[in-house]
């Protein structure tokens, strides 16, 4: 975790354990452009499996894009807490979400494997920020921003959740939360034209 900040203002820069859990199973069952607003796929691409046969007797995949997109908004409002509890075998947390349970007892092993992966990726990511400095790009977007709107800029915190995306944007998902792709750091022009606009909203 990150954690950029001046007078009256945090950004606070991290991913998300539940999250990435979260983004192999919707990748894995194929649903496409599930989370409001639309979620790209992950990178590198997860493998999907038939969950047809999972899901018939529960709804079927409607259900569980349904119940996911639920599941999701929950994680987000949540951050960076796991609501409900996952916890296998039986998944008790999701018996009101039954595709979504039967999803999690067929896949969470590949899926918390997967997760740790992307979890010990991101960190490495990390140090090599903090090595290079690349985090000042924050201070500097916020200092803009402060100059433009001068004494009447608001007190503001701001989270930013890095997940490994194959679309190199970021989703304003409510008020004081940002999902980003972790490769828009990469490119800090291209992460100013996100930031910049979230901030005008904020400050």
């Amino acid at each position: 975790m990150h954690q950029t900040d001046g007078p009256g203002w945090r950004i606070t820069v991290d991913t998300s354990g539940p999250m990435l859990l979260a983004l192999y199973l919707k990748d894995n069952a194929g649903l496409v452009g599930a989370g409001l607003p639309p979620l790209a796929p992950a990178h590198p691409k997860i493998r999907e499996s038939d969950h047809h046969q999972l899901t018939q007797h529960v709804g079927g995949l409607g259900a569980l894009r349904r119940e996911w997109e639920v599941w999701w908004s929950r994680l987000i409002e949540n951050h960076p807490e796991m609501v409900p509890e996952a916890s296998p075998p039986d998944f008790e947390g999701f018996s009101e979400a039954p595709a979504l349970q039967r999803s999690l007892q067929a896949h969470f092993g590949a899926a918390i494997t997967w997760a740790r992966e992307r979890r010990a990726d991101y960190e490495r990511l990390e140090a090599q920020r903090e090595a290079r400095g690349d985090t000042r790009v924050f201070q500097e977007i916020v200092a803009e921003r402060q100059l433009e709107v001068g004494p009447a800029a608001k007190d503001f915190t701001l989270t930013i959740i890095e997940l490994p995306l194959a679309e190199e944007r970021a989703w304003l998902v409510n008020a004081d939360k940002v999902i980003m792709s972790q490769s828009l750091m990469d490119d800090p022009e291209v992460l100013r034209s996100y930031l910049t606009p979230v901030l005008e909203m904020i400050i």
